[in-house]
């Protein structure tokens, strides 16, 4: 079954997180999701109250940039918020914006090492080992959790690149495609990750996440190209009534994609309204 969830966007205040949160539990949604973006809001804050004013609904945190934040942190936050809300954090990991990573003095000069070195350990503490590594980037000296996950999570990353992507495959239990991505993106990440897995030795299920870029309501067709950049792909995003953004929901799937994400513009002003649009006229036609 395809799951649909919707972003709550950083560019809204964090005050207005609970209402979307209780909209999307509510209204059915799946999952929500949300952006550790410079210097916007905290993933994993937000994540925690989210998880916390709801009772079944899944959060996403799509992602947390591995050179901001050392592995054995993000290991500790993710097994206390597992624990306190079993099976209900989807945690996505990756480059960050080289840009913002430099402003902050985190940047490397390898991204693509650094996130496999720390995908392995991270996997590895949340799994209740004991780890000692000495990567070119990643350092761990005989650490391991006092309380791991009862049940290690799923990891996903996020990726553009096709190194990055084959990456994804090699390490990640789960890939996060961004809504640059359009069909023939997903088809072809499919493969780059069926090649990394292979390359690897990994057989257990692999979950591709898609983002989608959608716009109803007035204006949906020129919102839309206002927030598109020229690295969008031709077919990415889509603008329309419901039964418009299920056909490019379903575009999506039928390339490869297991979850798809809707994202709205940046400057939606009513992101309750834009959930609620997702669970209950979106989902239905999927």
């Amino acid at each position: 079954m395809t799951v649909i969830g919707a972003v709550f966007r950083p560019q809204n205040p964090p005050e207005r997180l609970r209402e979307v949160v209780r909209v999307a539990e509510e209204s059915g949604l799946d999952e929500l999701w949300l952006w550790e973006d410079c210097f916007l809001e905290s993933g994993i804050a937000s994540a925690a109250a989210a998880l916390a004013w709801s009772e079944r609904l899944r959060v996403g945190i799509g992602l947390l940039p591995a050179p901001l934040r050392n592995v054995a942190l993000t290991a500790m936050e993710t097994a206390t918020l597992d624990r306190l809300f079993p099976d209900r954090l989807v945690l996505g990991v990756g480059h960050g914006v080289q840009d913002w990573m430099g402003q902050v003095g985190a940047r490397v000069d390898s991204p693509v090492t650094l996130l496999g070195e720390y995908l392995d350990a991270l996997r590895a503490l949340l799994a209740g080992e004991r780890v000692t590594t000495a990567g070119r980037y990643v350092r761990l000296d005989d650490v391991a959790l006092d309380w791991p996950p009862r049940t290690p999570p799923r990891i996903y990353a996020g990726a553009r690149g096709p190194r990055s992507i084959r990456l994804c495959g090699a390490h990640a239990d789960g890939t996060l495609l961004d809504s640059i991505t359009d069909a023939d993106g997903v088809r072809a990440a499919r493969t780059l990750i069926d090649a990394g897995r292979a390359e690897a030795g990994r057989t257990g299920e692999h979950v591709v996440v898609a983002n989608l870029l959608a716009v109803t309501g007035p204006d949906a067709e020129a919102r839309l190209a206002a927030e598109r950049t020229p690295q969008h792909a031709p077919g990415a995003g889509v603008a329309g009534d419901a039964r418009a953004v299920a056909a490019a929901v379903r575009e999506l799937v039928a390339a490869g994609a297991d979850t798809v994400v809707l994202q709205p513009t940046a400057n939606d002003q009513d992101p309750e309204g834009f959930v609620r649009f997702v669970a209950q006229e979106v989902r239905p036609l999927v």
